[in-house]
């Protein structure tokens, strides 16, 4: 039985993940075969990305070039979730204005008020996610509850603490928000391991390379989260490398790492603990990787997620549910429409509890 197929429920992506296999196009379809098996066919009408998981297959020129002509990005992403490559079309650059004010910000007020704005939204969405978490267990577990309350309490102080940090260049303002960043993000990670079951056996945060179950999936996670908020980047016309909270190197996507700050919590966060505490089937392999059904398991409950409809408050004040993905791209526009001078401030998306 090959676990590649199309998610019926989940008609926007397309994920390939069976070894061997290879993508190609025919008439307006994206095929996906094992030698002369078709194992999916998927609309291209329908599509709006791929997430190639397999390590080895083949994707024809064809079925590029028909996915770079309709926007649909495809991401390679590796066994342990790391995004090493994205198709995308040469064409998806937006407007030049866009780029050069982008850039500019980095020297002004403007790229303060975004890189504060990108860390109080990830640190908001962690406290809210913790009160989520928390909410039912204070008469059940009242030591957890108090010790999640304080860890609450304590990120609340960091946040309070990083409003009123002023600066007038990025620059000058990155230590103090690493500094604030860095000790919320430690009772965070505290808290998060408190309200995990023993069996996730989670004893902290740890990033590239780690063989625990826990933190191999939420970097696998941030993996697949990387791909929609880069495509989102992208249509907005902005410059995927010009970020402001995450310093410049060749080849890193900082503007991309800054934005998928504020939607970690609320959509890969969220969505693994609730995993684990309800005791889904989630495994490693012997090497310490996840297992391709497990991997598959998490990219449909993360798809789930995005397609969820939450309540959004636009730049122009007007209140609405959107779908967690249509947020993404809301906030990417507003990135864009901010460094241009087209809306007079920026305000990071906070989840609801």
């Amino acid at each position: 039985k090959f676990i590649t197929e199309f998610v019926e429920e989940l008609p926007h992506v397309l994920v390939v993940d069976t070894y061997g296999c290879a993508l190609s196009k025919e008439s307006e379809r994206l095929v996906v075969k094992r030698k002369t098996e078709v194992l999916e066919e998927a609309p291209l009408m329908d599509l709006e990305q791929v997430l190639v998981l397999s390590p080895a297959m083949v994707v024809s020129t064809e079925a590029l070039r028909s996915c770079a002509e309709r926007g649909i990005p495809i991401h390679f992403l590796a066994t342990n979730g790391e995004p090493y490559a994205t198709v995308l079309s040469t064409n998806l650059t937006g407007t030049v204005q866009t780029r050069r004010e982008q850039l500019l910000a980095y020297e002004d007020e403007r790229g303060v008020t975004l890189a504060k704005a990108f860390a109080l939204g990830k640190m908001q969405n962690q406290l809210t996610l913790l009160r989520y978490l928390v909410k039912n267990r204070r008469a059940k577990q009242p030591e957890l509850h108090a010790h999640v309350t304080e860890a609450v309490r304590c990120i609340n102080d960091m946040i309070i603490e990083l409003r009123e940090v002023e600066a007038s260049r990025v620059d000058d303002l990155r230590p103090r928000l690493f500094s604030c960043e860095g000790r919320a993000a430690e009772h965070y990670w505290n808290a998060v391991r408190l309200l995990l079951t023993e069996e996730a056996g989670f004893l902290g945060r740890e990033g590239r390379g780690a063989q625990d179950l826990t933190n191999s999936l939420l970097n696998y996670g941030y993996g697949v989260l990387y791909g929609t908020v880069q495509r989102a980047v992208v249509l907005a016309g902005l410059d995927p490398f010009g970020g402001f909270i995450h310093v410049d190197r060749p080849g890193k996507p900082s503007l991309v790492l800054d934005m998928v700050e504020e939607f970690r919590q609320m959509v890969v966060d969220r969505t693994v603990v609730a995993m684990l505490n309800l005791g889904m089937p989630l495994e490693l392999d012997d090497d310490g990787r996840l297992t391709v059904a497990t991997r598959r398991l998490l990219v449909d409950k993360l798809n789930e997620r995005l397609e969820t409809p939450e309540p959004y408050t636009g730049s122009g004040g007007g209140r609405d549910r959107r779908k967690v993905k249509s947020i993404v791209v809301a906030q990417a526009r507003r990135v864009a429409a901010f460094v241009r001078g087209q809306v007079e401030t920026y305000e990071a998306y906070l989840g609801r509890w």
